[in-house]
């Protein structure tokens, strides 16, 4: 590169950033668009809406149907944000908690009225007209036809006409097709459950042979009047007809929710306030800040001008996060913000790899110009392999995950990709742009020193009792807990719910004031820190969510309301409530964490050309998680939401580390000295990438640090253990992967000898 055009480059860069970094606090244009203000923030973070429904009929729904209500409904609201929860409360009510939204009757009415879904036979076994259609025009001015009820849904369901409900319905989805003459069309895809499938076969058999249609009516409106243009026998129809994606969007949309076991009706609605005040945020910025400012320092203090680089380069990633996660419309929250400064933390891996590449190139006496491009290309395998492996299990996550599950994948895959493009296009420009304006002395860049190789292989018997041990008391305490506490970990509501209490305070309160002056007592009464505090927007009302409570414990609560604040114990209701993390929920969680540590195990397999890094990389992963939880065991903090993004998080952690050891360990088999052996080898591979290892540690660490010190206790909960987790996955990839590939390695070659 040459001087001239070094100069206009770094120009041109500072504009760019400048511009990206007005663009990522200010926003453009009178609604901010872009800016971190106009991200979609969470029911933690800003507020929403909470609708509470009631079951329809006087009789108690069981808790299957409750159950697949809820989790139907979850994926309805899936739509709105991935933060959106939904959970029992009582014996037959359903509360939907929306974050990021304020208007209550548009999302009332655009979910509808669950439960209420028909397909009504055109005639009935008389010959009668079930539905009569007539030509009218519709809210844009266009003709169309308008059908009406010839009976009541009462009469229909009596003499046979209602030929499905949507409790037969497995699932409906808006997909686009070719047609016979290969124009593109735009369907409804229907699955019908085994009972379904049989009336639907007689009633399509009917509807064929007269040349009729059957009607799907939902919430007292007629949705859909496809003609039957065949017999369907095996339980899958199309529907088409629509004239945009949208329109059959909302039909599928529409037959999903009508689909739920259980006819619901609303009971009431509010806008709720932030749960967390705005000290929450406040706190977290400074953590930001302040870890950020670590990590800036500590780049620049150990590589000098590749640091500098790699620092202008990760203010350039930030600022792209935050505009990126407004343009994918993400809901945020508050530990969706710690996961975004760990990722910060995380995406100097990539530098750090490249930098001592190039420290090692400088010592063996090339020159500065030879040896970055040497760095950044032997660093490459490593870097994309790393990269790639975590990128497959956020897909999957997406894909097989909900909720905060989801949510949590889409920020991974920005973050990476973020990373891969920073790393290898902005720092390798800036290195070379500030190497073509004049630095160019081999200082400026750190000559890497000759390492001595540590005989880590020769204590591998001691790594891997410490290790066993750690897990074997983390079951021996969760064994303990579960006999005297009756759970072995700590269990928020958002796995095991509890009670929620409402209340009208007689002053309005902020919920700073709440959480110091209220929350205290609470814990008092229930021995748990575990308390969730929302108000009611427009009122002195506030829900307080704790562990279940009994009736003692009821009482003592509003005795301690009324007593110190002065509230009318009449006003105070208390309605047991279920976790938010739904079984379902759970299940899904599990299954994507298998899928994606299988697909990881593939790609390692294939990427490597030995079953046993991936064996290998695998057995880690399950140590690190299985050393955390018997950190949550041992230490009683709550486990949440928290605490799957933790483990996630973890995880993808863990594999980074581990692929660059067995990078390097590739690349000296490949370059294998004379007279070295395979224990010597591994241990080279290991101590040459220690340096790595530990510099990203630490800057992984400073963020994270940075919200023990600084957050509030919500984000310390989310904080601590990924501090274990970090020491943990940095101990896993040093003293056991490389070790675990050598066993297996020399044990499975004395097998085949024999």
């Amino acid at each position: 590169m040459k001087k001239n055009r070094a100069v206009i480059g770094l120009i041109v860069f500072a504009l760019i950033l400048g511009l990206l970094g007005y663009t990522a606090v200010f926003g453009v244009g009178s609604d901010k668009s872009g800016s971190a203000s106009s991200i979609k923030l969470g029911l933690d973070l800003a507020g929403g809406v909470s609708i509470t429904y009631q079951v329809v009929g006087d009789e108690k729904p069981s808790a299957a149907d409750m159950g697949d209500t809820i989790y139907k409904l979850q994926q309805r609201v899936d739509n709105y944000s991935t933060e959106a929860q939904v959970y029992q409360e009582g014996d037959d009510r359903i509360n939907i908690e929306i974050p990021g939204v304020s208007d209550a009757n548009a999302i009332l009415e655009d979910l509808g009225k669950p439960g209420s879904l028909y397909f009504i036979s055109q005639t009935d076994s008389e010959g009668n007209q079930n539905y009569g259609g007539t030509y009218g025009v519709d809210a844009d001015g266009n003709i169309e036809i308008q059908y009406i009820l010839t009976k009541p849904i009462d009469e229909l369901l009596a003499d046979g006409s209602i030929v499905l409900t949507g409790t037969e319905v497995v699932d409906a989805q808006a997909k686009a097709r070719q047609d016979s003459m290969g124009n593109v069309e735009n369907v409804v895809t229907l699955v019908l459950n085994d009972e379904g499938k049989d009336a639907f076969a007689k009633a399509t058999q009917k509807a064929y042979d007269n040349g009729e249609s059957i009607a799907i009516y939902y919430d007292d409106k007629f949705v859909s009047v496809p003609n039957v243009q065949a017999v369907i026998t095996d339980g899958n129809a199309v529907i088409t007809g629509q004239s945009s994606p949208e329109e059959a969007q909302r039909i599928a949309s529409t037959i999903r929710i009508g689909g739920l076991k259980l006819e619901l009706e609303e009971l009431r609605s509010n806008v709720v306030g932030a749960q967390l005040g705005s000290e929450a945020i406040h706190s977290s910025l400074i953590a930001a800040a302040v870890g950020f400012v670590l990590v800036v320092l500590f780049m620049i203090a150990v590589y000098y001008i590749s640091g500098l680089a790699a620092a202008l380069a990760l203010c350039l990633y930030t600022e792209l996060m935050v505009i990126l996660l407004y343009a994918f419309e993400a809901t945020l929250t508050l530990p969706g913000i710690a996961g975004i400064i760990l990722s910060v933390g995380m995406a100097v891996d990539a530098n750090v790899i490249i930098f001592a590449r190039i420290r090692e190139e400088l010592a063996t006496g090339k020159t500065v110009q030879s040896s970055i491009k040497i760095g950044f290309s032997k660093a490459l395998s490593a870097i994309l392999d790393g990269n790639i492996t975590t990128f497959i299990a956020a897909v999957v996550l997406y894909f097989m995950g909900s909720g905060t599950i989801k949510g949590f994948s889409i920020t991974l895959m920005l973050g990476i990709i973020l990373s891969m493009f920073t790393a290898l296009f902005v720092t390798k420009f800036l290195i070379n742009a500030l190497y073509a304006v004049g630095i160019q002395s081999e200082k400026a860049y750190g000559v890497g020193k000759e390492k001595k190789t540590i005989n880590f292989l020769g204590k591998r018997k001691f790594f891997f009792g410490l290790s066993a041990a750690v897990i074997v008391i983390g079951f021996v305490v969760m064994g303990v807990n579960q006999s005297q506490l009756n759970m072995p970990l700590n269990y928020s509501l958002d796995f095991v719910g509890g009670t929620s209490t409402t209340m009208t305070l007689n002053e309005d309160m902020s919920i700073g004031e709440i959480d110091a002056q209220i929350v205290p007592m609470i814990e008092d009464i229930t021995g748990d820190g575990n308390v969730q505090t929302t108000k009611v927007a427009g009122s002195n009302q506030v829900i307080i969510k704790t562990r279940t409570l009994n009736l003692e414990e009821r009482e003592k609560f509003a005795d301690t309301m009324a007593d110190n604040f002065g509230v009318d114990k009449s006003s105070i209701t208390a309605e047991t409530i279920s976790a938010t993390v739904s079984s379902e929920m759970q299940v899904a969680a599990v299954k994507a964490i298998v899928v994606a540590t299988m697909l990881m195990l593939l790609y390692i397999w294939f990427r490597f050309k030995d079953i046993r890094f991936g064996a290998s990389s695998v057995i880690a992963l399950i140590h690190d998680v299985l050393v955390v939880l018997a950190f949550y065991a041992i230490v009683r903090i709550s486990v949440g939401n928290t605490f799957i993004a933790c483990m996630l998080t973890i995880v993808g952690y863990s594999i980074n580390a581990t692929i660059v050891i067995f990078d390097r360990i590739r690349e000296n088999l490949r370059d294998k000295k004379d007279r070295e052996t395979l224990e010597e080898l591994v241990n080279r591979s290991i101590s040459q990438t220690l340096s790595r290892s530990i510099f990203t540690s630490l800057t992984t660490f400073f963020m994270v640090a940075a919200l023990e010190v600084f957050g509030v206790s919500s984000i310390r909960e989310f904080a601590l253990p990924l501090i274990a987790g970090i020491i943990c996955g940095t101990y896993s990839s040093i003293c056991l992967t490389g070790a675990m590939w050598f066993v297996f390695r020399t044990k499975f070659v004395k097998k085949a000898a024999k």
